[in-house]
């Protein structure tokens, strides 16, 4: 199996069109199953108070494809704004966020790929500031212990959608820890990230979400 070119295909494209939430088509989206009002409030503003007590945190993930496919990592966030997902070492690839872009290096074709943020579901979800009401929609679910929030910009349906899973943990910074996310690309196609041993509150430099441009060389000319 080729990994490299498993993961530009179905691994790592689909999961940055979740996570921008870029041209999903409108008949993709399902509608959200009815609920009660003031419990669908409670959650949501329990899924808020959780993201915004965040400063850091680290967690591996896994990343599977609608076909099983699977590869690893580790995600560093780092409020407000910041994220970074490094790959398993045979993945020479690169995805941070810096509060106002999200960037995918790769290192082996020296590509640089940038996507503004700032109005998308994912700059909503990083910045603590922002509201999150207005994107995210609470799903039923069979747990009372899980909280599943639909994540889109409701008037922008071509934006697409990110479902996002939370765990009640008491011990996790406003009791709820997410868990995984479900995202969908332009061809409809599912990305599932799971996130495991996380930890919260560490020490995380403000370098971490810089990277090494593969553009420039330090070769003289001539």
């Amino acid at each position: 199996m080729n990994l490299k070119k498993l993961t530009r295909t179905s691994l790592t494209r689909p999961l940055l069109a979740g996570l921008l939430a870029v041209a999903l088509p409108a008949a993709a989206i399902t509608p959200a199953l009815p609920a009660a009002a003031a419990q669908n409030g409670a959650d949501l503003d329990q899924a808020v108070k959780a993201l915004r007590a965040i400063s850091t945190m680290k967690a591996d993930f896994v990343q599977t494809d609608r076909n099983g496919q699977r590869i690893g990592g580790e995600l560093t966030m780092k409020m407000p704004g910041k994220l970074r997902f490094e790959y398993e070492e045979a993945v020479n690839m690169l995805i941070v966020a810096d509060g106002s872009a999200l960037t995918l290096i790769d290192y082996d074709v020296r590509q640089v790929q940038r996507w503004p943020i700032k109005n998308s579901p994912l700059g909503a979800l990083l910045d603590p500031n922002r509201d999150l009401a207005q994107f995210g929609k609470p799903q039923t679910t069979a747990n009372p212990d899980v909280i599943s929030i639909e994540v889109r910009d409701p008037d922008k349906p071509e934006y697409g959608m990110i479902t996002l899973i939370f765990l009640k943990r008491p011990s996790a910074p406003g009791g709820l820890e997410l868990v995984s996310w479900v995202a969908l690309d332009s061809q409809n196609q599912r990305t599932t990230v799971r996130l495991s041993n996380h930890r919260y509150g560490i020490s995380v430099k403000d370098s971490t979400f810089r990277f090494r441009d593969p553009r420039i060389t330090t070769r003289r000319p001539g």
